[in-house]
């Protein structure tokens, strides 16, 4: 799976990541929810972290069709809640 980060760059991810990347979701929505900016803070970048340990760096100029895009690193609370559906910002 293509996972892209807004203003960075696209990473392949295998699938079986997801997992990890998903229990980090689920932590970031549940601080959201509660308005604790900190640990959205600190969720965000692991997240941000993990797909970046994970996967594997796309060059700049592949442009493949991301199936996922999350936030840049300094996105807001109120950024992020824009680009949320049920499931978080990774679905599943």
């Amino acid at each position: 799976m293509i996972v892209r980060i807004m203003g960075e760059g696209q990473w392949k991810l295998a699938d079986g990541h997801f997992t990890e990347l998903n229990k980090l979701d689920d932590e970031l929505l549940q601080e959201m929810e509660s308005g604790d900016g900190e640990g959205f803070r600190r969720t965000l970048g692991a997240l941000l972290d993990a797909v970046r340990r994970l996967g594997e760096p796309l060059p700049d100029e592949a442009l493949e069709p991301s199936e996922l895009i999350l936030p840049a690193p300094d996105a807001t609370l109120d950024d992020v809640m824009k680009m949320l559906d049920d499931d978080g910002l990774i679905p599943g």
